[in-house]
């Protein structure tokens, strides 16, 4: 369907893409309070938000989008509804402010993006340049050292063996092996890990490492003299 470009007769609508209903009602209620003159619908799934594109014989001002929806993870929904509605601005919504997240929502084509735990003044922000055909983007560099100190002051309060034990993991070893590694018991590695874990407030080896990868080590493996 060809979808025509919004006249002055013609009353404007935006559209949110969440599944979490009170998140929903929270964006609907922000955006009628800018915007009051434009219409809000709303979508809990992709397939609910292309029907509804399909629908509709305008394209919305905009489209506010989740990154993690019931039938899609990630960038490919921004990719979806950029090829539905491929003059419309998007403005991704995500708890997941990583630099490299941001980085790849903007190769995806999205127009800006708003860490989902923001005050209503930065939506507002956000709606205000991307309706004057700017972009809203956190900068990445501030994004990356905020994300590397939080790193750090988690890593900061590991002991040395704990920040050894956690470089062992980053290099894929398990616990037998790092056992064997620090002359040490493996049940006394398990305990660690557990500790390390609970310190970095992470629920798996995984996220662990992906913590760590965020600041270096060197500053760590020296200090503290606790075994």
């Amino acid at each position: 369907m060809t979808r025509s470009a919004k006249t002055d007769q013609d009353r404007g609508w935006l559209l949110i893409v969440e599944d979490h209903p009170l998140f929903s009602d929270a964006l609907d209620l922000t955006f009628r309070t800018v915007l009051p003159d434009v219409t809000v619908r709303t979508a809990s799934s992709l397939e609910d938000a292309q029907s509804m594109l399909d629908r509709e014989d305008t394209a919305p001002e905009f489209v506010a989008l989740d990154l993690n929806l019931p039938d899609v993870t990630g960038v490919d929904g921004v990719i979806a509804i950029g090829r539905s509605v491929p003059d419309t601005p998007i403005i991704v919504m995500s708890s997941l402010s990583d630099p490299r997240v941001i980085s790849a929502v903007m190769a995806a084509g999205a127009r800006g993006f708003v860490p989902k735990h923001s005050p209503r003044t930065v939506f507002e922000e956000a709606i205000g340049q991307i309706g004057a055909g700017e972009t809203y983007f956190p900068d990445l560099a501030d994004q990356a050292d905020e994300a590397g100190a939080q790193a750090a002051e988690r890593l900061a309060l590991l002991t040395t063996q704990q920040a050894r034990i956690l470089e062992l993991i980053c290099e894929g070893k398990l616990n037998k092996q790092i056992a064997f590694d620090l002359s040490i018991a493996e049940t006394t590695v398990k305990a660690h890990v557990t500790a390390i874990m609970r310190k970095l407030g992470v629920q798996s080896r995984t996220q662990a490492v992906l913590l760590a990868g965020k600041a270096s080590f060197s500053n760590f493996l020296q200090g503290d003299p606790e075994a």
